[in-house]
């Protein structure tokens, strides 16, 4: 396996959301843009994305709203049932999750292999097959919306790894601890 990582990046509300009430995320580019330091690194780090259906659906809705072009390269949406019509820019897995994983992770190629959705990090996390968890806390309350944690995830220790500031934006990187 190559030396790339898997990165459970999230954008996260100082009260603990990483969507707002009917998956709502665009309050996110009011606050997390090109100009935030991190986001940069973040994205000339990343060699491919692996993506829940869920976040994948979101992305299109939101396809037409201002918001950072993040290439991210490859993308890969695993998911139980892949659409009728094919999106070029997206590869559908139906595999299992470890498949899935290595799948884009051999895409990344040195690159890391972002992980994005809420569910699919979750799984991700459970089977231990992250590495790091990136979060974006942006100054903003939304009182509800989508966890970032889901219920049931069960203990995981976290090693600090870094911290910075930039404009609105508290960015915190956690090494996951393997049991």
């Amino acid at each position: 396996m190559s030396a790339n990582k898997v990165v459970v990046n999230r954008s996260m509300s100082l009260d603990g959301f990483i969507a707002g009430p009917d998956h709502a995320m665009d309050w996110i580019f009011e606050h997390l843009t090109a100009e935030t330091d991190t986001v940069n690194e973040v994205m000339a780090a990343t060699g491919a994305m692996l993506i829940g259906r869920g976040t994948y659906e979101v992305g299109k809705r939101m396809a037409g709203d201002d918001n950072p072009d993040y290439d991210g390269g490859a993308k890969f949406v695993l998911t139980h049932r892949p659409p009728a019509e094919p999106d070029p820019a997206v590869t559908f897995l139906t595999c299992g999750l470890e498949e899935a994983v290595e799948t884009a992770r051999r895409a990344a190629g040195e690159g890391d292999l972002e992980i994005l959705g809420a569910d699919l990090a979750g799984q991700c996390l459970r089977a231990g097959l992250v590495d790091e968890i990136l979060v974006y806390v942006l100054a903003v309350l939304l009182g509800d919306g989508v966890r970032f944690a889901p219920s049931g995830l069960g203990r995981i220790d976290l090693e600090p790894v870094g911290s910075g500031f930039s404009g609105g934006v508290t960015t915190l990187r956690f090494r996951v601890r393997k049991p």
